[in-house]
């Protein structure tokens, strides 16, 4: 297929849409964008929307196809672990991984976006316009209208191919789902809790309040907050709650006296360096929290979902963003595999790339579980202690669900769960059992390489019923 002469538009110009935009224009393409919003770069568009994010080993390989990594790296603070913090005030650093290589990074989402914008823009054959917002799609005819928020006006674009990265409310999912013109499946799952955006600002002199090199968690059972830093010495922190269950809700937290004698009670210590939070409570929204499946992605060879358009996922797991980029990196790849039209590209890329998307829904719903009461645990506790292990004196040997989701890019998202999951079922089933201890010297390598063999081979135990069962 002859690149040069295709004309795409893509609506949407966040983090996926600006990464593709830029990747189709290497290629050659002549790429259209409309983004709904102003130019980040201009104006400060953030209003409680999450300001920074976990950018890991899965979103980097975007930037590496698009030649970035070092751009981008100087955007990044480096995050070794979980910081938990206790009810008194006490901590447990939980390292992510036993391999001093693997680690998540706190990045500004207005800065990476702001960059891919501006390498895009870079090309010729890339142009990104702004306050315009996509109202429905034809797919059958591939036009698009658009409505301009500065003067009010509607117009239609068309081009060969329309691509969606517009989000969770994506207007050409929407329009899939009303036209009835095929059989599409769509699925939209809240949960319970909401979120809202605080902050713990810098120290006097720019310097940081807590330890800066860590996402810190405050887990409470059916509730938590959580911190991750950001370069000018602040933490942008996170209110994850019900909205009507418990003591404390987001429906019953209506005045500035319930709210800080909530923090004193559950976040005592994290009160002390938030001197701003009523005054953020009350301005920051309260958003809610989904997950989003649809098949299929594309119709026919005309128009494709991609990103948070295709598969919005709750931000447990830290990989929205990253899931997003890897997309952009799958579908690059499809390209290059010497498909004749644009229906065989879309059919070959999402039945590449769908089943690891469900997965990363399923694991991120699964994260919000563990981190808001399973890390304070002493069970889980021991399993991240003997998994440390395991990984420092085995680094080639052993990988623990959360380093094969986010360190392991070279398989999918879905291999990484089911083995994952089987491995977390076997070391939790065998400290109940006694078959393993953290009483054990942890530090001797013959005791390891003892607990790896079992921890092997009740794994693949696991897996092979969980193959005969039809789940693997």
């Amino acid at each position: 297929m002859k690149e040069k002469k295709q004309n795409i538009l893509i609506i949407g110009a966040g983090l996926c849409g600006s990464l593709l935009a830029l990747r189709l224009g290497q290629r050659g393409y002549n790429v259209t964008v409309y983004e709904k919003r102003p130019d980040l770069r201009k104006v400060d568009i953030s209003a409680g929307r999450s300001i920074n994010l976990a950018f890991s080993d899965r979103g980097n390989k975007g930037m590496k196809l698009v030649g970035l990594e070092e751009e981008v790296k100087k955007l990044c603070i480096p995050m070794n672990g979980r910081m938990i913090h206790d009810k008194e005030g006490n901590t447990f650093m939980s390292n992510y991984s036993g391999r001093d290589c693997e680690y998540i990074n706190s990045i500004s989402r207005e800065d990476l976006n702001s960059l891919l914008l501006t390498e895009a823009e870079k090309h010729e054959n890339v142009k990104i316009h702004f306050n315009k917002g996509c109202k429905r799609v034809d797919f059958e005819n591939t036009t698009a209208e658009f409505k301009d928020y500065v003067d009010n006006s509607v117009f239609i674009e068309d081009a060969d191919v329309i691509i969606a990265t517009d989000g969770a409310g994506s207007a050409l999912r929407k329009s899939y789902y009303l036209g009835k013109k095929f059989l599409f499946s769509f699925s939209q799952d809240y949960l319970t809790h909401g979120y809202k955006e605080l902050s713990i600002l810098p120290t006097e002199d720019g310097g940081y309040k807590t330890f800066k090199n860590a996402l810190h968690i405050w887990p409470r059972g059916d509730f938590m907050i959580i911190a991750l830093p950001n370069l000018d010495g602040s933490f942008t922190v996170t209110l994850f709650l019900s909205y009507d269950d418990g003591k404390y809700n987001f429906n019953n937290l209506t005045t500035p006296e319930i709210v800080t004698e909530f923090f004193q009670k559950e976040f005592p210590d994290a009160l002390e360096i938030m001197p701003n939070l009523v005054n953020d409570f009350f301005e920051n929204p309260t958003a809610p929290l989904g997950t989003i499946k649809c098949s299929p992605w594309h119709y026919k060879g005309n128009t494709l979902l991609m990103g948070d358009s295709a598969h919005a996922i709750v931000p447990f797991y830290g990989q929205g963003m990253n899931a997003s980029f890897e997309d952009v990196v799958e579908f690059d790849a499809v390209l290059d595999e010497g498909h004749d039209n644009w229906e065989a590209i879309f059919k070959a890329y999402e039945k590449r790339r769908k089943k690891d998307t469900d997965a990363i829904a399923d694991l991120a719903i699964d994260n919000f579980h563990e981190m808001k009461d399973h890390v304070g645990q002493a069970i889980f506790q021991e399993k991240r202690k003997i998994e440390m292990a395991l990984e420092k004196e085995f680094p080639e040997d052993y990988s623990s669900k959360y380093s094969l989701v986010t360190f392991n890019e070279v398989i999918g998202y879905r291999e990484a769960m089911l083995r994952g999951r089987a491995q977390d079922k076997a070391i939790l089933n065998m400290l109940s059992d006694g078959e393993i201890s953290t009483a054990l010297d942890l530090t001797d390598k013959n005791v390891l390489k003892e607990i790896l063999g079992k921890v092997k081979k009740q794994t693949e135990a696991i897996l092979e019923d969980d193959r005969i069962a039809g789940l693997y």
